[in-house]
């Protein structure tokens, strides 16, 4: 409900002939509000004689009411807005747009006793927030005040009108100008006035200290925001958030829905950041940190002894770490794509990752967020293009940027998974040591979902009777923290696979701190999204998700662009050549990322496609698909990629899951192990991606084998030596690869009985 009340992007759907008309650009400076009013009016009223009812009517008359604000038609506005409202199905749909509506009515109080905006508007604000609850009040909170701040709202618009400085409109252009221009116009009138309004509810609702400086046993500082209910007299469990991305208004709005739920909310601050004098040093001392607030947390006289936490990434690493030592008042954790740093980040599988490069400096230049340097994407990608065409050694991919990196270069020390990343979360035998519930989130398109599932995977091997219940589903990283988005890189959700993570997150608090109901999703242990179906599926364990599997075999039989797998395993292993000239810069290796899910065609420039049988009947694919492959190279060492996809009937290609590794670490990320040339090695390989996905009767499965070479990804030259020293000149002879059929991929496949 809350992402309907604030800003966002307007789905039009307007008619062919609507789109033929034209309409004429208000030519006025911004700066000029009464004849710019004037001639937004005028236009407003002109489009809507254009604008047609369409098949989505909700759309139609969210996009209605806005031009009537705009035309000045304000009792018509108020209509459209119910009408929004009927035909929402959201449990809070007589909120929705409530800043919109309630505008209109000071626009007609002011108009008709000729007062101000403001003495019409801030009774009618006060009056709705005095009969709220609490956390209907936070919800609809946020919908009085920009995102970004009006000046924002006023450049958009500017920038819009400047688009159009010599042409007419056509129907679309002018109603997206419109919106734009009301925006801006509502929240111009709206925020000053709403702004202290919204301030005296809080206070009285709740008691809001946002300077908390807690000390740690080691002499550090960390800051947090501590928000209770005013009223509360008994001792009250609590609900921590500890997260590196310092933003006091995020932090404030956090706490405060703890609050409306029952618990006291605090949300504390990484060492360093915010209102803490430390330096800030990411990963390096939660562990330590996050237990010295649950500590201080105890010795509160509003706690009762119990400490809950969650959140997503960071947060979710977080969590993790405090139980490297667990704390007696910890009872439970709910962390969303959970980070393991060393693991999933900064590099994955032992190879070092360019996607979160720029993170370091966004976390770390301020006390708070550099979201300048973060949002640079032209940067970044000119940086990793200009370094993968240069040959450079990694280690310098931070002079061609021209900003030195030292956070990278203290990890590029560290290429195996050595004592310092095991000292930031728990680690083998330290998983047997926990014994609380958990309940872990994440999702199939999570870029970091191998660190999320390791957590499950690492916990339930050294303590099989483990209370951690797992929700995956088809969503990336920022979605799983919130439950989903319908539409997915192009990939149409099943819509049952949308969730509310926050509601889940707190009902698991309720469920175990308060003695409330289990969470209605969590049938059992492992709860999963069958993509294609619309369903989900349960399991006790990732063990017992499902009875078979199939195993495939790489062959040297062709059949067509593809190699066949096949389920035997040849008697005479034969041999696949494969050559990547590492020093060739015209082209780059391993297309893995899934971005679009599903694709018409796949790039064959590379690599070797192997493909199945048909399956005669439905099937699904659900859990983490593994290998081993086997191979001789002229080298010492290759970073690996393998990409499972489902081939449809039509022809289309899913990208199910995927891996990427380095081959020296695949039996033990923490110690190197070069590979021997001229000599056949054997490759094992199991931290892939989770999925589930509902294989039609007809669908085939594609499996690619390729080798990374990209501007994604440090590049392997093989030579044994610090692979982020090496530069394109240690790429000598070209890397052959003799792939055996003696290979395999192992895929958890489930027959429809």
């Amino acid at each position: 409900m809350i992402k309907k009340l604030m800003l966002g992007f307007l789905c039009l759907f307007l008619t062919t002939a609507g789109l033929a008309q034209s309409f004429q650009v208000p030519l006025v400076n911004t700066a000029d509000s009464l004849r710019l009013a004037q001639k937004m009016q005028t236009l407003a009223t002109n489009v809507l004689t254009a604008y047609q009812p369409q098949t989505d009517q909700k759309a139609f008359f969210e996009t209605k009411f806005r031009l009537q604000l705009v035309a000045g038609q304000y009792a018509e506005a108020k209509k459209s807005i119910t009408v929004v409202r009927s035909l929402s199905t959201d449990s809070l749909a007589e909120l929705l747009y409530k800043q919109y509506e309630l505008f209109a009515e000071a626009r007609i109080g002011q108009l008709q006793d000729e007062g101000s905006f403001a003495t019409q508007f801030k009774p009618l604000l006060s009056t709705l927030f005095s009969g709220l609850t609490d956390r209907r009040a936070l919800t609809i909170s946020t919908a009085f005040v920009s995102r970004n701040g009006v000046a924002s709202l006023q450049n958009d618009f500017a920038a819009l009108l400047a688009k159009h400085k010599t042409d007419n409109l056509d129907l679309a252009e002018a109603v997206a100008l419109c919106t734009s221009y009301n925006t801006w116009q509502v929240y111009r009138q709206i925020e000053d006035t709403a702004k202290p309004i919204l301030k005296a509810d809080d206070e009285r609702r709740f008691i809001i200290d946002d300077s908390v400086l807690i000390k740690t046993k080691e002499g550090a500082t960390i800051s947090a925001v501590v928000v209770r209910k005013r009223g509360i007299k008994t001792p009250q469990p609590t609900a921590l958030l500890f997260f590196i991305y310092s933003n006091t208004d995020r932090s404030v709005a956090e706490a405060k829905y703890s609050a409306t739920r029952g618990y006291v909310g605090i949300v504390a601050d990484t060492r360093g950041k915010r209102l803490s004098p430390d330096p800030i040093e990411p990963y390096e001392h939660e562990a330590r940190d996050v237990n010295s607030v649950i500590d201080w947390i105890v010795e509160q006289s509003w706690s009762n002894g119990k400490v809950g936490m969650y959140g997503g990434s960071y947060s979710g690493f977080a969590q993790w770490a405090a139980l490297k030592y667990p704390h007696p008042a910890l009872k439970t954790i709910v962390p969303y794509v959970a980070a393991i740093p060393g693991q999933g980040l900064p590099m994955e599988n032992n190879v070092f990752l360019n996607a979160n490069y720029q993170w370091a400096f966004y976390v770390t230049n301020t006390k708070y967020l550099d979201n300048e340097v973060n949002n640079d994407n032209q940067r970044w990608r000119r940086m990793r293009n200009r370094w993968y065409e240069s040959g450079a050694a990694y280690n310098r991919i931070d002079s061609i940027d021209g900003t030195p990196n030292p956070w990278l270069q203290r990890w590029l020390k560290h290429p195996d998974y050595d004592a310092y990343w095991q000292s930031m979360v728990p680690y083998g035998p330290e998983f047997s040591t926990i014994k609380i519930p958990i309940l872990s989130i994440t999702g199939y398109y999570d870029d970091g979902q191998i660190s999320a599932m390791q957590y499950v995977t690492e916990h339930y091997k050294y303590n099989p009777t483990a209370e951690h219940y797992l929700i995956i589903g088809p969503y990336d990283h920022f979605g799983a923290q919130q439950g989903g988005i319908p539409v997915l890189r192009d990939y149409q959700v099943d819509p049952i696979a949308l969730i509310n993570t926050r509601k889940i997150t707190f009902d698991w608090l309720d469920y175990i701190l308060k003695g409330g109901t289990k969470p209605a999703l969590l049938t059992d242990k492992i709860n999963y999204e069958v993509m294609g179906s619309n369903t989900w599926g349960h399991a006790p364990s990732l063990a017992k998700m499902g009875k078979t599997s199939l195993r495939l075999y790489l062959t040297n039989q062709k059949e067509g662009e593809n190699y066949r797998l096949s389920k035997q395993r040849a008697k005479t292993p034969k041999t696949l050549k494969q050559v990547v000239d590492l020093a060739d810069r015209t082209t780059s290796n391993n297309d893995y990322y899934p971005d679009p899910i599903i694709r018409k065609t796949l790039n064959r420039t590379n690599g070797l496609f192997f493909i199945s049988d048909s399956f005669d009947q439905e099937a699904a694919v659900s859990g983490m698909f593994s290998g081993e492959l086997k191979a001789m190279i002229n080298k010492k060492d290759i970073d690996v990629g393998v990409v499972l996809y489902e081939v449809s009937p039509q022809g289309e290609y899913f990208e199910l899951s995927y891996f990427l590794g380095r081959a020296s670490y695949a039996r033990d990320a923490s110690r190197r192990q070069l590979l021997r040339p001229g000599v056949l090695e054997t490759i094992p390989f199991s931290k892939t991606r989770f999925v589930s996905r509902k294989l039609s009767k007809g669908s085939r499965l594609l499996v690619v084998l390729n080798i990374d070479k990209n501007p994604f990804a440090q590049i392997n030259y093989g030579t044994g030596k610090d692979v982020s020293q090496e530069t394109v000149k240690d790429a000598g002879m070209p890397l052959t690869i003799q792939w055996s059929t003696d290979s395999y991929i192992q895929i958890p496949v489930q027959l429809d009985q």
